[in-house]
């Protein structure tokens, strides 16, 4: 494989796995709002960034590559209302697209079918990322902003999303 390719890989893992720290942070901020169905819909988030990593870890086992865990940045954000951890998430998905489609493109560029087909996947499970957040952030907007009754009824449905 590619050197730089198998780099852009192994730093996949690690932003996949910051996503899901950044997740679990958004998770306890809105569990300590009490609002348990945000948090339970950011804990499934988190996990399945787990299982990215973990796919792409296994993917260069198998290309018989071997690659080293880099430490995991903190989540730093301090969030002044309900609605900006929303809106990080779907500024945050828009930065894993990038970070995805660099490698896609970088396995076209150096004529590799096989990461290419592989990140076929990612890049479509991206749109659907992107999708979800823009979806959670307009419906906040729409039924939720002004807290009370919309809001518990947002929560509720966020909770009832990850069963």
């Amino acid at each position: 494989m590619n050197q730089q390719l198998r780099d852009l890989i192994e730093d996949q893992i690690n932003k996949e796995l910051w996503s899901a720290y950044i997740y679990l942070d958004i998770a306890e901020f809105y569990q300590a709002k009490g609002l348990h169905g945000l948090h339970a819909w950011f804990e499934k988030q988190a996990k399945e960034e787990v299982e990215h990593a973990e796919k792409f870890m296994e993917f260069l086992h198998d290309r018989d590559e071997s690659f080293r865990l880099k430490p995991i940045e903190a989540p730093n954000k301090v969030y002044k209302d309900l609605r900006e951890p929303l809106a990080y998430q779907l500024e945050h998905e828009k930065l894993v697209t990038s970070l995805i489609l660099a490698i896609y493109g970088k396995a076209k560029e150096v004529g590799d079918p096989i990461v290419s087909h592989f990140m076929a996947w990612y890049v479509n499970e991206q749109v659907e990322e992107e999708g979800h957040s823009k979806e959670l952030l307009d419906q906040y907007d729409l039924f939720a902003k002004d807290g009370g009754l919309g809001l518990h009824e947002f929560d509720k449905d966020c909770g009832k999303a990850v069963k």
